[in-house]
Formats: C-alpha cells, structure tokens, sequence
C-alpha cells in the first residue's frame, strides 16, 4: 500500500480540519478507498497511486483556497473535489473591488470610489501619496494591498511605519521601555493586520522579519527592497524625515504614503513634509496622489459631522 504526508506549514491545522474534525470527515466520506488519517499539523493518506495523487491535488488547492480566503466550509471543500482546478471552484464576485480576503474570509475590498482611484493608481505606480481626513480607509486600504503582495509573492516583506510624534502627550511621561513606548504609536496598523491575518500566521510574520512594525527613525541608513512600505501619518513628518523616507526605495519595492494635512501635530514653524512633498512631487512620473474627502469616510456616520463642523470653524478663522 502506497503512502504520501501533506504538512500543513502555512494553515492553523485546527481551522483547516474544521469544529469537532468536520472537515476531515467531509474530505474522507470523498475518497471511501483511501485511508486519511490527519493529526497534529500532518495529513497522511494510504492507498493505489492514482487515488493518491488525485488526493494531494485536492488537498493543495484546498490549502491555496485557505491560504487566499482565510476560511474552509463544507460547500467550498465540495465544490473543489468536483472542479479540475482552483479557478473552477473560486465563486468570488466582485473581483474588481475586491482586495483581499481577511480573517474568517471577511472581504476587504474599496468600499468608496475614491478608495478604488487608490486601489487603480498603485497598480499604476510604485508610489502613491493617499492624502485625506480621518476615517477615509487611507491606512487600512494600503494595508490591505500590503498584505496582497505579499500574499500574491509580488514583494517578500511589508514594513509598516510612522514618525512618533506626539498628539499632545510626553512621550517620555509614558511608562515602559522603548518598544513599550512606541507601541501605542503603531497600534492602527496592528488593527489593520489583525483583520487581515490570523493570530498564527500574524505572529510568526513578525517574528520572522517578513512584516515589520517600526518607528521612522528606525528607517534610516536602510534600502528597502523587494517590499511594499508605507508611511502612515506622513503629515507629521518634518523635511528631512521625508526626504529620507523617500530615499530610501529600492528594486521592486512599492512604497504609500499617507496622511491628513489637517491634523499635524507638529511644532509650530516646523514645515510638514508631506505638504512640501505634495508640491515637489506632484509632476513627477511614476508617482501617484489620491485625494479622498468626507464622502469616503466610512466609520460612524458623526465623524462626517465632525469632520464638517471642524472645517467650517477652521474656514472661519
């Protein structure tokens, strides 16, 4: 009797054998002739060679249904023992808007216009400039093409990054150590990935360097190759913080840039580098700015108005 092992390295074996081992269960009632036996992060089948191949076959686009979509149920897992290939059982719609597929297969995709012209340039473009108010999707969309990327094997890491500056508060009041300082600083794009990532796979990315978390100033002296980078909250950085950032973009790397030139938290008389950016930047090739405005604000319904009632009183003085 002939043998094969599937190792299950880049899935959360429990997730893929499903609640109580419902999937496996579904995955054996298929193939009566085969002996399955899954346990631990290991699936081992038994039987004739042709039944066997046809089995490993079906567990790999099953695994790359996982891999994409973050989520198996019992339709799927029919629906791809039937087809010939991945394509064939992939009932996605709205591929177009879609970005990517997030925990418990939850869709992120541009749910604004505005957010698609975002989703288009950095097709287009190895740099972009996403530029609006609070809760436009800035951030949370550059991450969800990061994390496409990466996923797609486009780029080999994502590095996500922010200057400290502070909103209104010491930096040096709060307490811990350095990381423990600066990790409030970070905490929307640890969101961001959250949702996009499962707990496992999040944590080993981390630990292993393939997604970097890090304070600006961490950038320095570094060439940031085969990567997709983004520099969020751009508007607090100064000149020289920009320049550098910038420079630093090496072969096949795609860098984003966000930010909110209405919130800059800046000292005063210290220019912001994304403003100065913006104007330096806005003819040159190759280099993509999106705007997004109060119709692309997609938290609670009152940040509208506040973002409204916040910019008639601006206007007034």
């Amino acid at each position: 009797m002939n043998e094969i092992k599937i190792d299950l390295t880049e899935v959360n074996p429990r997730e893929f054998f499903g609640e109580q081992n419902v999937h496996i269960d579904q995955i054996k009632s298929f193939y009566p002739k085969l002996k399955i036996v899954a346990r631990g992060n290991t699936i081992k089948a038994f039987g004739e060679t042709a039944l066997l191949e046809q089995f490993e076959h079906k567990i790999e686009l099953m695994l790359l249904h996982f891999g994409k979509y973050n989520v198996l149920d019992t339709q799927t897992i029919e629906r791809i023992v039937m087809a010939d290939t991945l394509e064939e059982a992939d009932l996605d719609k709205d591929t177009n808007l879609t970005i990517v597929h997030g925990v418990g297969g939850k869709i992120v995709k541009a749910r604004t216009q505005n957010q698609a012209k975002l989703v288009h340039a950095m097709k287009q473009n190895d740099m972009v400039f996403a530029i609006g108010p609070a809760g436009t999707g800035k951030t949370y969309t550059g991450v969800a093409l990061a994390v496409k990327a990466l996923k797609e094997k486009q780029v080999k890491r994502i590095i996500l990054t922010r200057p400290a500056v502070e909103a209104g508060e010491n930096l040096g009041f709060l307490p811990g150590d350095l990381k423990e300082k600066l990790d409030p600083y970070m905490q929307p794009l640890y969101d961001a990935l959250r949702d996009m990532i499962p707990h496992e796979k999040l944590a080993s990315h981390l630990e292993k360097g393939t997604i970097q978390i890090a304070p600006l100033a961490f950038m320095r002296g570094r060439t940031l190759d085969n990567a997709f980078v983004i520099l969020d909250e751009g508007q607090n950085t100064t000149h020289a913080q920009m320049k550098m950032f910038l420079t630093r973009m090496g072969p096949n790397a795609k860098f984003m840039v966000t930010g909110d030139p209405g919130q800059i938290d800046l000292p005063r008389r210290v220019i912001s580098g994304l403003k100065e950016a913006l104007l330096v930047l806005k003819e040159t090739p190759g280099i993509g700015i999106v705007y997004l405005d109060d119709k692309d604000v997609i938290r609670h319904r009152l940040v509208k108005k506040v973002i409204e009632a916040y910019k008639n009183i601006e206007h007034q003085n």
